[in-house]
């Protein structure tokens, strides 16, 4: 979670404990359970996700359906439509996620067709209704591919032997993939994220790193998490 969203999430609290003690002091009389009060659990996180590094496009529906939700519990649009209309936005979402995926940094994109172009990575690991731990612990690393269906992989790099640059192409389909990483590289990501989405959990980065992991990630109902 960055900076912005700690800050968004902070007014979000502190505005309802106010509002909460004035009530209570008598001061006012806001009703903080109105019809479709329910729908700001879905608003209020999915705005705050936008602010954040990863699973934009997500945030994105799930704001744009709360607040037709919220619309339609207060009588300003009928449900009957909202469902009609539900189902093909999200679809015309996913598709344009498709379709502008490489107009989004073009250079990381560029940089990771190239890689695979020009390193032989022949490392292919699957993980389908289970688990799978791989390990490239002083092992010279170019890059690998990582598939998790229904069910997770867990990659270690972290005493892997990255010369200069190296990838890991990543899919996540209602599964998730974890990737430890050396403190001593960058990692720059691409990614496709259809409800799903990649998260940089490091605790420490090096900035002034100069050897670089790629991470190529699709995302569909499932996650990549960068440790």
């Amino acid at each position: 979670m960055n900076k912005i969203s700690n800050f968004l999430w902070g007014l979000v609290f502190i505005g309802i404990g106010v509002i909460v003690g004035l009530n209570a002091l008598e001061i006012t009389n806001i009703d903080i359970f109105f019809d479709g009060f329910w729908t700001l659990f879905i608003i209020v996180p999915c705005f705050i996700g936008l602010f954040s590094n990863s699973g934009r496009q997500d945030n994105l529906i799930g704001l744009v359906i709360g607040i037709l939700l919220l619309l339609g519990c207060r009588d300003l649009l009928e449900f009957e439509l909202i469902f009609k209309l539900m189902v093909p936005f999200i679809l015309v979402m996913i598709g344009l996620s498709f379709l502008f995926k490489d107009s989004i940094n073009s250079k990381v994109q560029k940089r990771i067709k190239h890689l695979n172009k020009t390193k032989n990575i022949d490392k292919d690991y699957c993980s389908t209704f289970g688990g799978q731990a791989v390990d490239f612990s002083n092992e010279d690393f170019d890059g690998c591919n990582l598939t998790a269906v229904f069910g997770e992989v867990k990659c270690e790099l972290s005493d892997a032997k990255i010369k200069d640059e190296s990838i890991v192409n990543a899919s996540s389909i209602f599964g998730g993939i974890v990737i430890y990483v050396p403190k001593d590289v960058k990692v720059k990501i691409a990614s496709t994220p259809i409800f799903g989405g990649v998260s940089d959990n490091r605790k420490k980065i090096d900035k002034s790193a100069t050897k670089i992991i790629y991470i190529n990630a699709t995302c569909l109902f499932g996650g990549v998490e960068i440790k």
